[in-house]
């Protein structure tokens, strides 16, 4: 018997599909893990330069382990030995062939939400790295933008403040106090509505629970 939850995320990733291709990104839909991983890596031109922000997608499907052992040049923070390094790599990947990345929210009429504490991740989709490869799962499609923006503000961050354990009321509660903590990672909020020029951004979706 069909799996109905899996009947449910490739429907919806049909309309997805279509409408972010017209907002001209590219965009794929993966029934799991396994697949997204090598859809993924047909996406990496060999020899590239690859470098990522904090995304749990990616690491989930295998990505960040495959181009590590791949024929790449990464670009990995989580190596740096000294704060002054990690912030060298994080400069390096706005200079990256490809920046490999997550989605904090996305609304079905294609276009997504990102949410960032220091702007180094949305900064490397906005503008720098040659292409963009967003993996995200179909937990993280939303009906609209405001549902996708508060997804990513009363979602994405408090869970991701379980993670880091940093002082904001979100790490105390598990909900957003909208607050102006030194420590906010709340602080560049981006919606991504249209690809210019087109193509440069590629989603990788994948029909299953992916990151928070």
């Amino acid at each position: 018997m069909n799996d109905p939850k899996k009947l449910y995320y490739e429907k919806r990733a049909a309309i997805l599909v279509r409408n972010l291709k017209s907002r001209h990104f590219d965009a794929y839909y993966c029934d799991n893990k396994e697949l997204a991983l090598r859809k993924a890596l047909e996406l990496i031109p060999e020899g590239s330069t690859v470098g990522w922000g904090g995304t749990m997608s990616a690491q989930q499907i295998g990505l960040i382990d495959a181009v590590k052992q791949g024929g790449f040049r990464c670009f990995d923070r989580s190596a740096a030995e000294s704060p002054e390094e990690k912030l060298e790599i994080e400069k390096n990947c706005l200079f990256s062939d490809v920046f490999l990345t997550g989605a904090n929210a996305l609304s079905l009429d294609g276009q997504m939400v990102n949410i960032d504490g220091y702007g180094n991740r949305v900064a490397a989709i906005i503008y720098g790295p040659g292409a963009v490869v967003v993996i995200a799962g179909m937990n993280k499609v939303c009906e609209n933008l405001e549902d996708a923006v508060s997804r990513a503000r009363t979602v994405a961050a408090p869970a991701n403040q379980q993670r880091f354990q940093r002082n904001t009321p979100c790490t105390v509660t598990g909900a957003c106090g909208d607050c102006k903590s030194e420590d906010c990672i709340c602080n560049q909020i981006v919606i991504t509505r249209h690809c210019r020029p087109a193509g440069r951004i590629k989603f990788v979706l994948v029909g299953e629970d992916l990151g928070l």
